[in-house]
């Protein structure tokens, strides 16, 4: 259900308003109130989701009470004056009716104005990813972790690979293939320039046509993997 609150300081207006929100099976009318401080009032002591409010008002006028809202609720404003429709949009309102306004109209405004905050209500729900950086890899009857970032290169051979690491006096051999790998290495991370070659892309430090450069060491490229190289240097640049 959608929380909301009806501005209004015509009794008349008020009570139409009042009508038409209890015809939107997904809106829970919290109060009425007959000017912009009412509402303040409410505000403070019930959480709202959506406003709908008029514009001329005394003392307070809608676009000013909205204006003044440190965290602001969908808004809908409905009015008998047209010309404040800009301004009300850079309110970043949800719609801006004038009135009279027809039922299906409003129940329009209504569908718009739960879509957003559907769609608010999902961001806060949705989990953030953990960015994995690291995998296991089987070194001696134990479960061995590498990080993706101690990784400079790795060479192939036949069913090994050999990791090359940072501040690793040896390189480290273990049982796989490229293909296992490609499931664990993050494509961001790392490219593949030969058959038996895959290099960490932030350990390059120059590349040449048929070459790619790890500090003084160099590594060939294959031909069939030229074009992902030359893919990875349009992207960076």
């Amino acid at each position: 259900m959608i929380n909301c609150i009806a501005i209004d300081d015509e009794p008349l207006a008020l009570e139409l308003l009042k009508d038409n929100i209890s015809k939107v099976p997904f809106l829970n009318l919290v109060a009425t109130c007959n000017n912009a401080f009412m509402a303040m009032e409410t505000m403070e002591k019930h959480p709202v989701d959506l406003v709908f409010i008029d514009i001329q008002m005394p003392g307070l006028t809608g676009l000013q009470f909205i204006g003044s809202l440190e965290k602001r609720p969908l808004v809908i404003f409905i009015t008998a004056y047209k010309q404040y429709a800009v301004e009300s949009y850079d309110l970043d309102v949800v719609d801006y009716l004038v009135k009279p306004v027809a039922l299906e109209r409003f129940i329009k405004a209504c569908h718009r104005a739960k879509e957003l905050y559907d769609l608010k209500s999902a961001k806060k729900t949705t989990p953030k990813k953990t960015v994995k950086d690291h995998f296991f890899v089987n070194v001696d009857y134990s479960q061995l972790k590498i990080t993706f970032n101690d990784i400079i290169w790795m060479k192939g051979y036949g069913d090994y690979i050999k990791f090359h690491l940072k501040n690793a006096e040896h390189p480290l051999v273990v049982r796989t293939s490229f293909k296992e790998l490609d499931r664990e290495l993050p494509p961001n991370k790392f490219i593949r320039i030969h058959k038996s070659y895959s290099v960490a892309i932030d350990a390059i430090t120059a590349i040449r046509k048929n070459s790619v450069f790890l500090g003084d060491r160099e590594l060939s490229v294959g031909e069939t993997y030229k074009e992902d190289l030359e893919k990875l240097l349009r992207r960076e640049n």
